[in-house]
């Protein structure tokens, strides 16, 4: 009769090895319950540095209603509805497919009229992700704010966050949310799929050009990103909801990332009451801009750098 096997114990110094780390959270259920005592840690930090904040919104709301009496503000109810249409229409017209099906079969007739200069074989995907910049700069500026101004024509759309009154005194403040956002962007580009998620053009490493071009059309559209949700949105419930615009606004961010990585995904949640609450707290969207591009363009350069895929030349060869 053989005697059972016992397993050899667990050396403590594996503990200490990032691969074994890595395995741990890569493990389902472990992964799914990291985000909640994160979330459940940055919740009274997040409370007590924005609890003025918040309760100068109430407050001010509060106000806005008691004046109002028996009137109904319809703003919440139209904001909410462009949003819902805005996202919706982003989702199944502003991506790849209609790119394949409109765009390129045109970018190829253009080039083959005489405008060799286009090289869509060479910049096909560059073009595909122009369009998903554009479309997201049309929907989050071009057709919300022109439409609220038409809808209510006496609200500025200055006060939508595009004030830069007291922005150089607020800067700390974006030094301090850095301080915060950048050792947890560090630990999600720890996890197996950072790596191949980001970036989003996968040519940015064929030459820094090509990372320059994509750069630029990503940083305008986290501009168009912020001045939706942290700007009009907010803009738009400030004045009924008071400090519950914030996370009213803050669900529609945390889905639009849906697809992404999951520890981003709930960071989203995070970054979505923080920066709406400092857009609210300095009445612009520049601070929150300023974090979410650094974050972004780092992400792309420590996912590049981590596959030893960094460019190094400017133009790429062809």
């Amino acid at each position: 009769m053989t005697s059972p096997v016992v397993p050899a114990a667990l050396p403590l110094t594996r503990l200490a090895e990032p691969s074994y780390f890595q395995s741990i959270l890569a493990f389902t259920p472990v992964k799914a319950l990291v985000p909640l005592p994160i979330l459940a840690a940055l919740a009274p930090a997040v409370w007590w540095f924005f609890r003025d904040t918040w309760r100068v919104l109430d407050a001010e709301a509060a106000e806005t209603r008691s004046l109002a009496g028996d009137r109904p503000d319809y703003r919440p109810a139209v904001a909410l509805v462009i949003v819902a249409v805005v996202l919706t229409l982003q989702e199944y017209y502003g991506g790849r497919q209609v790119y394949d099906t409109l765009l390129r079969p045109w970018l190829h007739e253009l080039e083959a009229a005489g405008r060799p200069w286009l090289k869509t074989a060479q910049y096909d995907e560059l073009y595909s992700y122009a369009w998903w910049a554009l479309a997201r700069i049309i929907g989050y500026v071009l057709v919300p704010l022109p439409l609220w101004k038409l809808i209510f024509p006496q609200d500025s759309l200055l006060d939508m966050g595009l004030r830069g009154r007291g922005f150089l005194s607020h800067l700390w403040i974006y030094g301090l949310c850095l301080s915060v956002v950048l050792p947890a962007m560090l630990l999600v580009a720890s996890q197996p799929d950072f790596g191949t998620y980001y970036p989003f053009y996968k040519s940015s490493s064929r030459s820094v050009s090509d990372l320059l071009m994509w750069e630029a059309m990503y940083g305008a559209q986290f501009f168009a990103l912020e001045l939706f949700f942290r700007g009009f949105l907010l803009g738009a419930l400030r004045r009924t909801l008071g400090s519950a615009a914030i996370f009213a606004m803050a669900v529609p961010y945390c889905m639009i990332h849906y697809g992404k990585p999951y520890l981003e995904t709930n960071g989203a949640i995070v970054a979505g009451i923080v920066l709406g609450s400092l857009a609210m707290r300095t009445r612009s969207i520049y601070a929150g801009f300023l974090v979410h591009i650094t974050v972004a363009f780092s992400m792309d350069f420590l996912a590049l750098w981590r596959r030893d895929a960094l460019p190094h030349v400017f133009w790429p060869s062809g």
